[in-house]
């Protein structure tokens, strides 16, 4: 069995996660696949993003040369055209990596701990469940605020797009005949 955690930014996922995994069940986090995916593209995401990270004064690598992901945050969050190029370099990469850890544990219940899993119907199609995970605004932003310690702005702009994800994933629910269950944390 498969089940999508899901909701917004610091809604409590992780901590939903955890409970499950004392279940017996395994998570994989698509937060850290996704940087691990973004670490694989760098190449081609420097190469999309490079003038705009100029237009806008930001260093997109460190001087090391791994990417620097809160300047290219700052970059694909301001606008959706930015943020659907940046999803059509590293998606693909991610249901690659996905799918690995799903048939490497294809004997076990399987979480993935996602955001925006139905941007991926591939992925979203496989869950027989989706968890809503939700919370309060301030608890969210206070959450955010200490753990990622973002500049208020970039959180407001991750905030503002994903005010619609539980219309997107009603949608993508029934579209795949998955049940959807909210838990309030």
């Amino acid at each position: 069995m498969i089940i999508c955690v899901t909701g917004q930014m610091a809604a409590g996922k992780n901590y939903v996660c955890s409970l499950l995994e004392k279940e017996g069940f395994v998570s994989l986090d698509l937060d850290k696949v996704a940087h691990e995916a973004i670490s694989l593209c760098t190449p081609q995401i420097v190469a999309a993003f490079g003038d705009e990270a100029e237009k806008c004064r930001i260093s997109l690598l460190y001087e090391d040369g791994s990417l620097n992901r809160r300047a290219l945050g700052q970059i694909v969050f301001s606008s959706s055209e930015l943020l659907s190029k940046h999803e059509s370099i590293v998606y693909p990469k991610i249901v690659e990596l996905t799918n690995k850890f799903i048939e490497e544990n294809s004997d076990k219940t399987v979480i993935l701990n996602a955001t925006v899993l139905y941007k991926t119907p591939e992925l979203l199609s496989k869950c027989e469940k989706i968890l809503f995970v939700k919370a309060n605004f301030l608890k969210r932003l206070m959450r955010a605020k200490k753990r990622d310690k973002m500049p208020l702005k970039q959180i407001l702009a991750r905030f503002k797009s994903q005010k619609k994800l539980l219309t997107d994933y009603k949608k993508a629910a029934s579209r795949y005949n998955i049940l959807i269950e909210i838990v309030k944390n």
